[in-house]
């Protein structure tokens, strides 16, 4: 199955982070990317909606407490094996979250 990850986290909890568990945590993000995940740090996003003609508008949509700071897409048997792959991200240990969505086919 593939999982849609997002991470969110400010910039001060990752500056705050233990040098040793910050850098921990990048190379096991290396780790995912060279076992094929692909990752990366989250730009300025955009809305588009197309009720009646396209419509584009900057900023997100959905709102957080922090700020998303990173996307990946992952292969894992179940959601528990998706989690485990994650939990030690720099968004995960740096008191930041990550979510774990399914990419479901329909």
């Amino acid at each position: 199955m593939k999982f849609v990850t997002i991470g969110y986290g400010s910039r001060e909890d990752y500056d705050r982070m233990d040098p040793v568990v910050r850098d921990e945590a990048h190379a096991h993000d290396q780790r995912l990317r060279d076992a094929g995940v692909e990752m990366g740090v989250a730009g300025s996003p955009v809305q588009v909606r197309n009720t009646a003609g396209v419509e584009v508008a900057e900023g997100a949509f959905l709102r957080s407490d922090l700020p998303v700071a990173g996307f990946a897409i992952i292969e894992a048997a179940s959601v528990d094996e998706a989690v485990k792959l994650v939990a030690n991200t720099p968004c995960a240990v740096g008191n930041g979250v990550v979510e774990v969505w399914p990419l479901e086919q329909w």
